[in-house]
Order: C-alpha cells, then sequence, then structure tokens
C-alpha cells in the first residue's frame, strides 16, 4: 500500500503525527503519545501559517447589547453591517492556508513520517452465528381476528372469535365462565374501577386456565377496562360508576393428544375390551375434562369385569409446544382378573353367611363385579338391623393358567338397637282423637324375623295386633308377614267389631330399591259383627259375617321415584275371590280394581293424573258385608270429602256402600323457592262415583278441589291438603285438611 499522504493536514496546520478521523468536512489528528503532543505545542514551527491566537469565549451579553432589548426589531433588521468582532476573518483563515500548500510541507514533519506504512488489515472470517442470524426472516404480523360480543353482565363483556370453527366451544366455554367468574360473582352495582380491575386480573387467569382445559395452550386473553365515571352528584370524593372490563378470547391452534401410555393395562385377559372403554385417541383435541371422563370410565370397566384390586393413579400430561401435542400417561395395574367366591359374615348369629348370600344379586362363580359388591352392602343396610357395613374383596384363590381367581366377600357390620318402642297422640278431622303405641323387635327370630306388638285406643277405633314378619324371606326382597288382630271400627258408613288372622308374601319396592315390577299373594279369613251405622234414623241391626278370601296384586311401577314421582307412570291391579257366609246364607264374589298414574314434568312444575275403577261381581251389594263394600272419599280418594262419605244413600242420608267406583284426580306439582326450593304448591281436582251396582252409572259425581303443600325431606315429602267439596251434600263438610307422608299418588 502507498503512504499516505499528508499534505492536506499539514495544510491544516496540525504538526502531531497519529491516526485520523474523517467526517466528509473536516479532519482531525488524535495523538498517539501525549507528550509528543506537548512538545509540538511547546515549539511550534515557525513555518506554520494558521497558528493564530483563539479568542476569549464571549457572553450573550457582548452578542446582544442592550440597546437590542428595547428595541429588538431595528437590532434585527442592522445583520450584518454592525460592527465586526475580534479575532481572525474567515478570508484570513482561507488565504494562510492557501501559503502553506504552496510552501509545501514541513521537513521535520516529512522526516518523521519517511517510509510510514499502514498496513492493510487482514480479512475476518464469516461468523457461522451471524450468518444465521442475518438469515432470519422477519417476523408476520399476525392478523387480529373479527370478534363477537357477550354481555355477561353490566360490567363484564367477553368477546370471541365471530367465525365459530375457531372456538367451536364457546357456549360451553361461557356457561362455565359465568359459574366462577369472580367479577360476576362479586358484582354489587357499586363496585369502584380498582375494586374491578383487581377481580379482572383473577378472571383473566381463570380465563387462560379454561382455555388449556379445552387444550388451547397457546390461547391469549386480552384484558380492557373502562369507564370509571364520577357520580352525577359531581363530588370528586365519590365512588367511580358504571367501570366496565372486556375479555378478548384469542383461542389460537388447539393442541391434540399425543402419545397414550396406560402402564400395564395391556397385560390384562380382557386388555382389548378394557382398552376400548378407554375412548381418547392419539390425535383427538385435546381436552382435560375428557380425561377425568375416561379415567372414570376406564375404572368402572376394570370393577365390571372382574378386576377388584386394580389400581388406576393420577393422570399426568406432558406438553410439547414444538409438536402441539400432549402426551398422556395413566398408569394402570390390573391386578388378576376374580369370580366370586362366596360372602363371609363377621356376625354369624346375627346375620349368617348364608343369609347374606341368600340376599346377594350374585352366585359363586359369577364374574366378579364392583356394582354387585355395592349392591350387596346396601341390602344389608336395607335390613335395619346395622348401624354400618363394609364389605370387602378377599382373595381366597389366586388366578392361574389363564383361569381367573376366586374372591370372597367380607361383609364386617355393627349391630343396631334392634327394639323400638313408638308412640303417637294426634287429632284429625276423619278419625277423632287417636292414641297409638307399639313395640318391635327387629330380629327376634334370626335372620330378620321381627315381631311387633300394636295398640289404638281412640274415639273411632280400637285396635290391638300381633305381627311377624320375616324380610328377606328365601330370596332377596321377598316379605313374609302373619297377622292378627282384633278391632272396632266406626266410621261415616260401617260399624265392625272383627276378629281377623291375615297373612301375606310378597316382594316389595322400598326406598332403596324400587322394582319395576312388584307383587303380592296372600289369604285372610275374619269374624266381623257389622252394621250400618244408622238405618231409618236409628243404629241398625248388627249381623256377623264369617269371610274367608285369598288374594293377589301386581304393580308395574315405571316411575322415577316412589315416595315423589316427577315422571313415568304406575299400574297396579288387584283381584280377591271372597267366601261370605252370615245368616245361613252362603256368598260368593270377586272384589277387583285397578289403578294407573302417570307423571309428567313440565318446566318446574309436576302435572299427575290418577284413575282408579273398582267392583264387586257375582253379589249384590245388600249381600256383602258393609266392611267389604266400596266407598270414595278421604285422602287417597276424593278430597273435599269424609272417608268413605261418597255412595249411595238411603232416604235418611246414611252411606250405603255399593258395587262399583269410579275416581279421578289431576294435580300440578309446582315448585317454588321457598327454603332453597323444598316447599311445593299443589292445587287439585277430584271427581268420584259410586254406584250399587257393579257396572258404574254415574248417576251422581262428587267433585272436590283444594290446594296443599308439600315439604320434601330426605326421606320423601310431607303432605298438607286442604279440600272443600264442589258439590257438597248437607252431610259434608265445607272443609277438609289430610296430613301424610309422600304424595297423594
Amino acid at each position: 500500500m502507498p503512504l499516505l499522504q499528508l499534505d492536506l493536514l499539514l495544510a491544516g496546520g496540525l504538526c502531531a503525527a497519529g491516526a485520523f478521523v474523517q467526517d466528509g468536512t473536516d479532519a482531525q489528528v488524535q495523538p498517539e503519545d501525549a507528550s509528543a503532543q506537548q512538545e509540538q505545542t511547546a515549539a511550534p514551527s515557525q513555518e506554520t501559517p494558521l497558528r493564530t491566537e483563539i479568542p476569549p469565549s464571549r457572553t450573550l451579553d457582548d452578542l446582544i447589547p442592550q440597546s437590542a432589548v428595547g428595541d429588538a426589531e431595528d437590532w434585527a433588521a442592522q445583520g450584518v453591517d454592525g460592527p465586526q468582532q475580534p479575532g481572525p476573518q474567515p478570508e484570513a483563515v482561507a488565504e494562510a492556508a492557501q501559503d502553506g500548500l504552496e510552501e509545501g510541507p514541513d521537513p521535520a514533519i516529512a522526516a518523521t513520517l519517511d517510509g510510514f506504512e499502514i498496513p492493510e488489515p487482514e480479512r475476518l472470517e464469516p461468523d457461522p452465528e451471524v450468518e444465521a442470524l442475518a438469515e432470519i426472516d422477519a417476523p408476520d404480523l399476525i392478523e387480529f381476528p373479527e370478534l363477537e360480543e357477550f354481555q355477561v353482565s353490566d360490567e363484564l363483556i367477553l368477546a370471541f372469535p365471530a367465525d365459530n370453527d375457531a372456538f367451536p366451544e364457546r357456549t360451553n366455554f361461557l356457561e362455565r365462565f359465568e359459574m366462577l367468574s369472580t367479577v360476576e360473582a362479586l358484582e354489587s352495582g357499586d363496585d369502584t374501577v380498582p375494586q374491578l380491575a383487581a377481580r379482572a386480573r383473577a378472571d383473566e387467569e381463570l380465563l387462560l386456565e379454561m382455555l388449556r382445559t379445552y387444550g388451547y395452550y397457546s390461547g391469549e386473553v386480552a384484558r380492557q377496562l373502562s369507564g370509571g365515571r364520577r357520580g352525577d352528584n359531581g363530588d370528586v370524593a365519590g365512588a367511580d360508576i358504571d367501570p366496565q372490563v372486556r375479555f378478548d378470547i384469542l383461542p389460537g391452534e388447539r393442541y391434540s393428544f399425543g402419545e397414550i401410555d396406560l402402564g400395564d393395562l395391556y397385560d390384562a385377559p380382557d386388555s382389548e375390551e378394557l382398552r376400548a372403554s378407554f375412548g381418547i385417541e392419539t390425535g383427538d383435541p385435546l381436552q382435560s375434562d375428557r380425561i377425568i371422563e375416561e379415567e372414570q370410565d376406564l375404572r368402572v370397566a376394570l370393577g365390571e369385569s372382574g378386576y377388584p384390586f386394580a389400581e388406576v393413579d393420577a393422570p399426568s400430561l406432558l406438553i410439547d409446544h414444538a409438536r402441539s401435542e400432549g402426551d398422556l400417561s395413566l398408569p394402570v395395574e390390573p391386578g388378576g382378573k376374580y369370580v366370586f367366591g362366596g360372602v363371609q359374615s363377621s356376625d354369624p348369629d346375627f346375620l349368617s353367611g348364608r343369609h347374606l348370600s341368600r340376599i346377594a344379586r350374585f352366585e359363586d362363580g359369577d364374574v366378579y363385579q364392583a356394582t354387585l359388591q355395592a349392591d350387596l352392602r346396601r341390602a344389608v343396610i336395607a335390613t335395619g338391623l346395622v348401624t354400618s357395613v363394609a364389605v370387602t374383596p378377599r382373595e381366597i384363590e389366586p388366578p392361574q393358567d389363564g383361569e381367573p381367581g376366586q374372591v370372597a366377600m367380607d361383609v364386617e357390620f355393627e349391630r343396631a338397637p334392634a327394639r323400638t318402642i313408638a308412640g303417637a297422640v294426634g287429632f284429625g278431622t276423619e278419625d277423632g282423637v287417636k292414641v297409638e303405641a307399639s313395640w318391635e323387635h327387629r330380629n327376634l327370630f334370626p335372620p330378620e324375623g321381627a315381631l311387633r306388638l300394636r295398640g289404638i285406643l281412640g274415639t273411632r277405633e280400637q285396635l290391638a295386633s300381633v305381627t311377624y314378619k320375616k324380610n328377606n324371606f328365601r330370596d332377596r326382597d321377598q316379605v313374609l308377614t302373619i297377622d292378627t288382630y282384633a278391632s272396632d271400627i266406626e266410621t261415616e258408613a260401617v260399624e265392625a267389631r272383627t276378629i281377623a288372622l291375615r297373612g301375606t308374601f310378597e316382594r316389595v319396592s322400598n326406598l332403596l330399591f324400587q322394582k319395576p315390577l312388584s307383587w303380592q299373594a296372600g289369604a285372610e279369613i275374619l269374624y266381623t259383627d257389622e252394621r250400618n251405622s244408622v238405618e231409618d234414623g236409628e243404629p241398625g241391626p248388627r249381623q256377623v259375617y264369617t269371610i274367608g278370601s285369598v288374594f293377589g296384586s301386581a304393580t308395574l311401577d315405571a316411575s322415577d321415584d316412589l315416595l315423589d314421582p316427577t315422571s313415568g307412570y304406575r299400574i297396579t291391579g288387584f283381584a280377591a275371590p271372597e267366601v261370605s257366609r252370615s245368616l245361613g246364607e252362603t256368598t260368593y264374589y270377586v272384589r277387583t280394581q285397578a289403578d294407573a298414574s302417570y307423571y309428567q314434568e313440565v318446566g318446574t312444575t309436576v302435572l299427575a293424573g290418577r284413575v282408579r275403577a273398582a267392583a264387586i261381581v257375582g253379589a249384590e251389594a245388600f249381600e256383602i258385608a258393609p266392611s267389604r263394600r266400596l266407598y270414595a272419599g278421604g285422602g287417597g280418594s276424593v278430597r273435599g270429602y269424609a272417608f268413605q262419605a261418597i255412595g249411595p244413600r238411603d232416604e235418611f242420608g246414611e252411606a250405603l256402600g255399593g258395587g262399583s267406583v269410579v275416581e279421578l284426580s289431576l294435580e300440578a306439582r309446582i315448585q317454588t323457592g321457598f327454603l332453597d326450593g323444598a316447599i311445593e304448591v299443589v292445587p287439585f281436582i277430584d271427581a268420584g262415583s259410586v254406584a250399587r251396582s257393579s257396572r258404574p252409572d254415574f248417576s251422581v259425581i262428587q267433585y272436590g278441589a283444594g290446594v296443599g303443600i308439600r315439604y320434601k325431606t330426605t326421606f320423601g315429602p310431607i303432605r298438607v291438603d286442604v279440600g272443600a267439596p264442589l258439590n257438597p251434600t248437607e252431610f259434608d263438610a265445607p272443609v277438609v285438611v289430610y296430613v301424610s307422608l309422600g304424595q297423594a299418588f
């Protein structure tokens, strides 16, 4: 490289050697050695023409005279014609520079720079990281999607992409957010901006968490707070009003399920069926709720397929943002397949293992099912003889050679008090004063053999009875009952003194096990001394009847609840062939009855209807004992009338009873918000007709209407109905009140 020419520098009057920087107009020399600079300053070259003395700095007052302050415009108009300032003028500087160029460089400086070279710098190797950075494309700007607003409340707005395909879960998402939102839960109408802002931050975190729940792990939420103007009264210290927060929901890409690890599930003999019960596959849209649902389905499938010792650990989800997938791990240990191998009781003298096996719904050798284990526990509770019970599977034979093992069901329980003493005192418009007492031992004859003594003293009824009852007799939910009683009853139509023996064998529904089909079969024999209450205005003559009967009934129950149905229907049929002997005459007849009821839920109201038809075929009404004839009226019949008050009457207005009856009832069970919905209001209307013959004639129809209240409890509704006759006779009270447990039908 040739030597750099420094003539221009020298011409500028700079004496020191060194590097230089040029900005396009002036050149400045930076000395490499400060001492050299000082030396040059001490002994300047005599040949340097530009070495002049720099004038001292002047102040603003020197530049602007005092006269300019008084008349600024006149001073400004003077321009450059004013007096020249001392110091070197531009023309002199330029002339001196030209002289320096003509005279040539200083000999001392030329000698110093003789042979001086600036080497050419070596070319640098390219930096790979710098090249990689240079190759990065500029980021693409994301176009903000069109949003659709949803007004949640006066203070809260959510905005979702207007294209439903971008976030198809928004309806469910919005409903879920409304239930969890802090802003929505704490809204008072007087919220200030700081209060709303604090709640909005909590809701923002909630929305992000919810997006991840639905699989949108790259989703974003934009929060905007607005409003907060002062009150109209102008009070600056007043609270801010009308603040509002808006959340823009940008779900982004929805992640999907990646790899799915179910531990040792494939070691189970039924692995394919069990895997099918877990309905998540690789590639399915990711949603945390589905993991919980499918985990539960897998647990149920294991329990219902013979795996009593299966263990399923908590699921874990590993999110890979690079793949936009989540890898699911759900450790499963099946633990071997088993069949039932018997039932063992912890207290065989109280409830034997044999009896517990009888009430279980499985046989030895059946594939184990968790629901059958739970069902056995409920059945033991339903006996009413225990306070607590636990049913635990225990291995008695391990699986081997591809065959399932066996497990015994160990039933551990604590005895409940077996004896009960109960009593009641009451008054009713139908029954008058009544005092009732009972004593019961529910397991006097193990297992489940009960003895009950009962007595009633009242103005209209006296009774003494002894009852033997055997629950779960020979099979699950079958009951054998033998009852003997003596009674003296006086109703609106009949006075009867009766001694009876009655036995029934039935399969019944109860509060824990409502059955679609229940039935009853039985027989009774009774000796009764009866008369119509009044005949011709005087007490009628008594007549003795000896009656024998066999009977049976069946009920089809498709309702959703035993005591408080809201949907479905019930149909019951009853038939009882009877033989009656009185005054040397024998009479044969059949008592029949059919009941049907229907329930339909409409919003928060249940519409219910019932129809009943009964007839006595084979004998005239006067040939039948008064207590066996048909009547209508009462809380379970036509409300608004007394018990047995509807029916044919003689010329003195006394009820005679009939050979057929038809009843119809309609009511609306209206839900209210009182006591957290425990109160129902029930308007109703009933109608009934009783004919003397076995064929209804509807010559006289009695109507009753009223309103009732239902108070719902854990064991069923308590019913209070107030009814009035719509076409009363002179013998009917204006209002009748009924109180009982359960709905009227």
